[in-house]
């Protein structure tokens, strides 16, 4: 029987796909102004739902020990920049969260797809985190996250556990 599983995409090793939004606080992220240090990109599905927070806030307590790697944090989803601004305030963030209201991103990092919940199917963006090195090249993929732990298993691949 074949395997149905999606491979990561990109693979490791690969150049990751650009990207250029605006982000909270009047910024904008690319993979241009990234060049030089590696960084982490994860995927949430929706601003200020429960999952999404308690990850949003574990990247925030680990920015710390992020920082001491070189190592920013960049979350990204499709909410308009006004609930990204207003989740990111209420969290009190402090790396910028992206909005990708075209799902170019999304679609390109192979994080928009069928989801189901009590039965229901529907398109959404799966929880994923992707570490990038400083050439713009994959280092490691998390794909369909499960928040506990999660953020801990992300520094420890970037050497700040």
């Amino acid at each position: 029987m074949p395997d149905t599983e999606l491979p990561i995409f990109p693979a490791p090793g690969a150049p990751v796909p650009d990207f250029d939004m605006p982000a909270s606080r009047n910024r904008r992220v690319s993979l241009a102004g990234m060049r030089g240090r590696p960084f982490i990109l994860y995927f949430y599905p929706k601003a200020s739902t429960p999952g999404c927070t308690t990850e949003a806030c574990g990247f925030q307590e680990a920015l710390n020990a992020l920082g001491s790697t070189g190592i920013p944090v960049i979350g990204v989803s499709r909410d308009a920049m006004k609930a990204i601004d207003k989740f990111a305030d209420a969290q009190a963030l402090d790396f910028p969260l992206a909005s990708d209201t075209t799902g170019a991103v999304t679609e390109a990092y192979g994080v928009w797809g069928e989801k189901s919940l009590y039965g229901r199917t529907y398109m959404g963006v799966e929880r994923a985190t992707f570490l990038i090195d400083a050439q713009g090249r994959l280092v490691q993929a998390w794909r369909k996250v499960k928040v506990p732990g999660h953020v801990a298993e992300v520094m420890k691949a970037a050497g700040a556990a």
